[in-house]
């Protein structure tokens, strides 16, 4: 029996074209192949964004309270079905089902700030900037958007871009990862269920054939990506070219520093979820602590130790697993490589989860936590994004030699610090060049009312993710001054206008 084929969905319908290219998607858990997904070419991406310029033009005149009933009907049953994505979700990427729900719950945040459309994009207006002269400013949508999203989350992600795109009077095309794209599909068929008219969402399977054709397409306007960094250069520098707005958020190596003073047991709980959760993949994952002082980490260490001892490795679907497995194959063997070399340039791997044997699923694509100690910066281990479930220990003497050891990283995603003392917090979170910063928070993912992004090597362009700074990316702004002179002020003047 042939297996399903995911296709793209086109002006509301599902919808495959020419190419002969199909990729597997497999349940990680089991380790088979239990879907063919199309690979959209060249004539699918035109298809699609002629549906969405097309879909634009009536779109961008509905009335922004019309765009946020119809989001708020989307939402509605986003939430009717979220039991239902998140084991569609699981299947696919492997999470556990408690965390692919709450994966859909940060989703839903997004949805609901974008409910308040007809508010955030009010303008700005002044009455008499000179006599008898108002002037105004207007929020007008772009055009035709797109979002190229990553495997790790694959709902959450794509809710940031398209619901605040939408949301905004643009119409917007989804090009999610080919490894767990069903969640796409049917998001938007729900947002199809909810009155979206069609072409106003596009959905367009595919690998790097579909990204460089959306990349060089000259009807679409804007470009936001979330993935790797070497990726999000190439996207940011290719989508800049083509005379595009860009936004592409890069990789990450997040530290945690803990300092004596903390509650070690909150520490090492909080590291654990932070480091292990979804397996380590998340580009918020903590993925390094920075402890300071030698006593400090050795009871760290040891706490987490214990800890990891009680984690239940198992398919994500079972509701008593903590961790789930790897994505794919690949992905297993590259971080069984890392954590070798780890060993071999001198690490103390204090956990080893590389031999895991979970009984009846021996060809899924599992891994134990992993934990070292004695970590150090020319390390492949700290120099390198694992994404996957090991956390790195290193120690150092002082606040500062911790601040100097994050600052120094081309990465600056996400961070944390543990302190009852309120003065370090202070100088840690004034100090540190870091985009996301928590205190006594190891995931500090912002609110949707607040922006996501980092610094350095983990962001490349001017505007954040969701947020304030969506509305922003998703528009543009336009000026009027406005005058309506009396018929005796007519005449001819050539010099410089002022309005004073």
């Amino acid at each position: 029996m042939p297996l399903p084929l995911l296709q793209n969905y086109i002006n509301g319908q599902l919808c495959a074209g020419d190419s002969l290219r199909r990729g597997d998607v497999f349940d990680p858990a089991l380790g088979q192949k239990t879907k063919d997904v199309y690979l959209s070419n060249t004539a699918d991406v035109a298809q699609a964004v002629m549906a969405a310029k097309q879909a634009f033009v009536s779109w961008a005149k509905t009335t922004p309270l019309k765009r946020a009933r119809i989001i708020f009907a989307f939402n509605q049953l986003v939430q009717e079905h979220i039991d239902e994505l998140a084991a569609l979700l699981t299947s696919e990427h492997g999470k556990v089902l408690s965390d692919a729900k709450g994966e859909m719950i940060r989703g839903i945040e997004v949805i609901e700030y974008a409910c308040g459309i007809p508010s955030l994009m009010r303008g700005a207006f002044a009455e008499d900037v000179g006599t008898g002269i108002d002037s105004y400013s207007i929020p007008q949508p772009l055009g035709v958007c797109v979002g190229i999203t990553p495997f790790n989350f694959p709902a959450m992600v794509p809710l940031w871009m398209l619901v605040m795109g939408i949301a905004c009077g643009n119409t917007f095309i989804l090009k999610p990862s080919e490894r767990d794209p069903s969640v796409s599909l049917r998001l938007a068929e729900l947002f199809t269920q909810a009155g979206l008219p069609q072409g106003v969402f596009n959905v367009v399977q595919g690998d790097k054939e579909a990204v460089d054709a959306l990349l060089q397409h000259p009807d679409i306007k804007a470009i936001s990506f979330v993935g790797a960094t070497p990726t999000a250069q190439y996207i940011y520098r290719e989508a800049a070219l083509h005379g595009k707005r860009v936004q592409a958020l890069g990789g990450a190596k997040n530290h945690c520093v803990v300092m004596p003073d903390a509650d070690l047991d909150l520490v090492s709980d909080g590291l654990v979820g932070a480091a292990y959760g979804s397996t380590g993949q998340r580009c918020m994952a903590i993925s390094v602590a920075v402890i300071v002082g030698d006593a400090t980490a050795d009871q760290v260490v040891d706490k987490i130790k214990q800890r990891l001892r009680i984690l239940k490795i198992l398919p994500g679907n079972l509701p008593e697993a903590d961790m789930g497995p790897l994505i794919t194959q690949q992905q297993l063997i590259r971080v069984k490589g890392l954590v070798t070399a780890g060993v071999a340039q001198g690490a103390s791997l204090v956990v080893d989860g590389r031999e895991l044997n979970v009984p009846h699923y021996e060809q899924g694509f599992f891994m134990g936590p992993c934990l070292f100690d004695h970590v150090t910066p020319e390390m492949s281990i700290y120099q390198e994004e694992i994404f996957g479930p090991v956390l790195c220990v290193m120690r150092v003497p002082s606040l500062a030699a911790a601040m100097n050891v994050i600052n120094e990283n081309p990465y600056g995603n996400g961070t944390a610090i543990y302190t009852e003392n309120g003065a370090v917090a202070r100088e840690f979170v004034s100090n540190i060049q870091v985009g996301m910063v928590g205190v006594n928070v190891p995931i500090p993912v912002p609110m949707a009312f607040f922006s996501f992004g980092g610094w350095k090597q983990s962001f490349f362009g001017d505007t954040h993710a969701h947020g304030s700074e969506a509305i922003k990316f998703y528009t543009r702004l336009k000026n009027v001054t406005s005058r309506w002179p009396e018929p005796h002020m007519a005449g001819v003047e050539l010099t410089m206008p002022t309005l004073g």
